[in-house]
């Protein structure tokens, strides 16, 4: 794994993004500016904190932290698409529950990769300074 990119978590939350930041934009327009800015807030940092946990991969712990926090924000955009689901701001049911769906397997798959990440990521060790 040379980038972030190379993790199937980061593109399919990528994709996942693009696609709530589309939908958001045809919600009625006393929803866009409050349940529809949260869910885009929320979409985009699932992606965004996996980004930012990866630069930090060289700290195991740090590493974890951002990803959980990203599988957390998964798990917020999924609670946001239920309020508008619920409230029929967002009325198309077959792409609320493709969504939600899509969603829910992203939450698994990021709590799969913290797991790998825990049971297999090694610190890597400080350079040697020279200083004894």
């Amino acid at each position: 794994m040379k980038s972030y990119r190379d993790l199937e978590i980061y593109t399919e939350s990528k994709r996942l993004a693009v696609l709530i930041h589309k939908l958001t934009l045809s919600l009625p327009k006393f929803e866009l500016f409050e349940e529809g800015s949260q869910i885009r807030r929320s979409s985009k940092a699932v992606t965004t904190l996996i980004v930012e946990g990866y630069g930090r991969k060289r700290y195991k712990a740090d590493f974890i932290k951002f990803l959980v926090y990203s599988q957390a924000e998964c798990d917020e955009t999924i609670v946001h698409l239920d309020f508008l689901f619920e409230t029929e701001s967002f009325k198309d049911s077959a792409s609320y529950n493709e969504l939600k769906k899509e969603y829910e397997s992203l939450s698994k798959r990021i709590n799969k990769f913290i797991q790998w990440v825990d049971d297999n990521w090694n610190d890597f060790p400080l350079p040697e300074t020279g200083n004894k």
